[in-house]
């Protein structure tokens, strides 16, 4: 079952500002001009033009600059508790692990950590275990404090879509929903379309729980570097034994990941309450299809209004790229054609030239 969100573009619902015409993308070459040009270069020009040409048409969309939801601090933090950090060895996080509570003893346990001092330890990668750093960056208080912003952020783009409670067997398109409380929220699979959208981005917003049911798989396609994903909770989450999940999980409590479950494509940040992992995988710099994906962190455009509060808008669909005109490939064959035939030409010069050297000096 697919659906598409009500409002798929942000507080306004208007889809009409963000169609491609109106992005504000700086347009491509067009190719009809420089044919005219390479027509009346010489060969090798008319070569370099065609090469030019193609490599222009497959370039990637450009990046949209945008200040996201979550902070330099926080983003930097893939595993993030409000209370304690509870590990049973061996887990594999890529990216920081840290707690910060301004009235709590800021204990880690199962990695190897210091108060106030960022430690390395050999089950985290591309970062280090802080409990309770005030200073440096980044630090956990600082993050702690970025994730109650970006929070409330969140809040502020309202209910969107009603959905069921089980998302099982939706292929979901770009937008906000709201998933009431259930036995599961997820009991086998969901899909998450981007529709090639570079900068698409789902929120969930979890009023209450968020519970996944054993191998439930959360999968997405069709998206680009700068996607986003995020499942905004308003208690705590379980994600249950070899789950496949995705995206950032922002929960006002606890966290959980029971045994085996991965998240190699966001991270688990609890506000107020602990976060508990059994031998999980976790990475805030995603891998596999998504690599490249900055922890599904986009999408998402932070602006201060004056005289007002922050406000959070959707990034303009951007194409995860282009194809080259079918007039760019022509051309190209036309130019390499004409250049290998200069070449032959060329050579037959010189060769007749030597002949008649040789004749004279014979």
């Amino acid at each position: 079952m697919t659906v598409k969100p009500k409002n798929n573009y942000g507080p306004t619902g208007s889809a009409d500002s963000y169609r491609p015409q109106n992005l504000g993308i700086p347009k491509l070459q067009d190719p009809t001009m420089e044919n005219s040009r390479c027509r009346s270069s010489a060969l090798r020009s008319a070569f370099a033009c065609a090469l030019g040409g193609l490599t222009l048409s497959i370039a990637f969309a450009p990046a949209v600059s945008a200040t996201p939801i979550l902070g330099p601090d926080l983003s930097s933090f893939t595993v993030l508790g409000g209370s304690t950090v509870t590990n049973v060895p061996t887990s594999t996080i890529n990216g920081n692990v840290g707690v910060w509570s301004s009235g709590g003893a800021n204990a880690i346990t199962g990695f190897l950590s210091l108060p106030g001092v960022g430690v390395a330890d050999p089950q985290v990668t591309g970062g280090t275990v802080q409990a309770g750093t005030t200073t440096g960056i980044p630090n956990a208080m600082a993050a702690q404090a970025q994730l109650t912003a970006a929070i409330v952020n969140l809040g502020s783009l309202g209910p969107g879509t009603l959905l069921a409670s089980d998302l099982v067997g939706l292929t979901l398109f770009p937008g906000v929903y709201t998933v009431p409380a259930g036995t599961t929220n997820l009991s086998g699979a969901l899909i998450l379309d981007g529709q090639g959208n570079a900068n698409a981005a789902w929120i969930f917003q979890m009023p209450s729980t968020l519970i996944t049911s054993p191998n439930a798989v959360v999968t997405m396609i069709n998206v680009g570097s700068g996607a986003g994903l995020y499942w905004d909770v308003g208690s705590s989450a379980t994600i249950d034994v070899n789950t496949t999940f995705l995206g950032n999980i922002l929960a006002l409590t606890s966290i959980a990941f029971n045994t085996a479950s991965t998240d190699f494509c966001g991270r688990a940040l609890a506000e107020t309450g602990a976060v508990t992992l059994q031998k999980n995988s976790l990475s805030g710099n995603c891998t596999g299809n998504l690599a490249g994906i900055a922890g599904l962190s986009g999408g998402l455009d932070v602006t201060t209004v004056p005289g007002g509060g922050p406000q959070v808008s959707f990034l303009p669909n951007a194409p995860v790229s282009s194809l080259p005109e079918p007039s760019t490939y022509l051309l190209f064959g036309v130019g390499l054609a004409a250049l290998l035939g200069y070449r032959k030409k060329v050579v037959s010069s010189r060769a007749l030239v030597t002949l008649k050297d040789a004749r004279w000096m014979g």
